[in-house]
């Protein structure tokens, strides 16, 4: 098996960029395929990878409006965790963690998987107890999350001001050490190839038009930017977007799309070893590979596909960050970005069976799309080979916003990141 080092990544992101990905694109789409997915980032070709891997399907196409990842798997901020507080975040995000942990062995492509340490800050009490809260959750279903005083995290991440006069004080930390980052695109372009070498046509600059239905209401394929497309089933996965087009199928979906914004810096010698969030201020900063510290902030409030956001919540990120780290305050940042999210009712994923036979959506991550991937890919190929959810998300679907039983985890932490 071949062995990707850092400059074969880059080098492959190199190439993708050079030729929109071309190596992976059939020529010119089929007339019809068993299965269309309709989105090109890190969960559509997932999807498609598991859908011919696991299922023996692969007589399939990914369209993808721009390309391989360029879309919002290209702008995330990279992190990985598992500990939420709701069984069903629970399940999904540690059957993630768990693929994440090998997947660049399952691809052989390096996605850079880096298991440095999830840290979450608490400033009060109330965090305090929510915090120990989630601890003793995860602990009771198997998953590792600890309890740090804030001189042990300071022992952890050194450059951490735990000073009782600090305008933020720290009163301890809650701390996933297999959490982590990775490359933030070359799960997609690990995704592509991999799906590609398996006989999966990824079509890309291919806009989705309208979805046609056949007499009974069923999908019959898609009309699209290089003509019509026939499908015996289609899966809708377009962060961003999916409202959108799901309503070419007349299906309404409970999701609002918002700008969330980040930032990384100039790049700097090694100093920060881990992921380090703060709910009660909304920042959170890890340090790439390359040295650049990738700050995340907050969701704009406002319901917007700009990708850009407002400064406002840019500048406040920037203070909560100077104020937990005063040694940062003088490093320069270099560009800031905006990626669209959708965003449920209750901030958690939609991964369901439609009103419409044949059509499958898996839509409203949130900002727990990236870390989710692997996890969300696997299961919505048994979706749509097997038509109904994998145990793993059975309480995704859409019945809940019937029933009401909702899956709040933006409610439980302050912060769904």
């Amino acid at each position: 098996m071949r062995k990707y080092s850092v400059f074969a990544v880059a080098r492959e992101a190199l190439r993708a960029h050079k030729g929109w990905g071309a190596q992976w694109a059939s020529p010119e789409p089929r007339s019809s395929y068993d299965v269309i997915i309709i989105g090109g980032g890190g969960h559509g070709l997932g999807a498609a990878y598991y859908l011919a891997k696991e299922h023996g399907i692969t007589n399939v196409a990914v369209l993808e409006k721009g390309w391989i990842g360029g879309g919002n798997t290209g702008r995330n901020t990279t992190i990985i965790r598992s500990n939420y507080l709701y069984e069903e975040s629970m399940d999904i995000y540690e059957h993630s963690l768990k693929l994440w942990e090998n997947l660049s062995q399952e691809l052989n492509y390096n996605v850079m998987y880096s298991p440095r340490g999830v840290m979450m800050l608490s400033h009060n009490i109330h965090d305090k107890q929510s915090f120990m809260r989630h601890v003793h959750a995860n602990n009771l279903y198997g998953i590792d999350n600890e309890w740090l005083t804030p001189e042990q995290a300071k022992d952890f991440v050194p450059v951490l001001d735990i000073s009782k006069s600090a305008r933020y004080p720290i009163n301890g930390a809650a701390l996933q050490r297999r959490g982590g980052t990775a490359r933030h695109d070359a799960v997609a372009w690990g995704y592509a190839r991999a799906a590609s070498d398996r006989g999966v046509h990824i079509i890309q600059n291919c806009e989705v038009k309208a979805i046609r239905r056949g007499p009974n209401g069923e999908v019959t394929g898609v009309e699209t930017s290089k003509g019509f497309i026939g499908a015996k089933k289609i899966g809708v996965s377009a962060s961003g977007h999916n409202s959108m087009i799901m309503e070419m199928a007349d299906v309404k979906l409970p999701l609002h799309s918002n700008p969330l914004q980040a930032l990384v810096s100039e790049p700097m010698k090694p100093i920060f070893p881990c992921v380090v969030m703060s709910n009660s201020v909304h920042a959170y900063i890890s340090q790439s590979d390359k040295g650049e510290f990738v700050i995340g902030a907050g969701t704009d409030q406002y319901n917007s596909y700009s990708q850009t956001g407002g400064l406002q919540i840019i500048t406040h990120t920037l203070d909560a960050i100077c104020e937990l780290f005063p040694m940062f305050r003088r490093v320069k940042m270099m560009r800031q970005w905006g990626g669209i999210t959708d965003n449920t009712p209750d901030r958690s994923a939609i991964q369901s069976v439609t009103p419409v036979p044949n059509l499958f959506v898996n839509a409203g991550w949130g900002t727990g799309g990236f870390k989710a991937t692997p996890g969300s890919a696997h299961l919505f190929a048994h979706l749509i080979a097997r038509g109904e959810p994998h145990r793993l998300a059975e309480g995704l679907t859409l019945k809940r916003f019937e029933t009401g039983r909702l899956i709040d985890e933006a409610a439980a932490a302050a912060v769904a990141h």
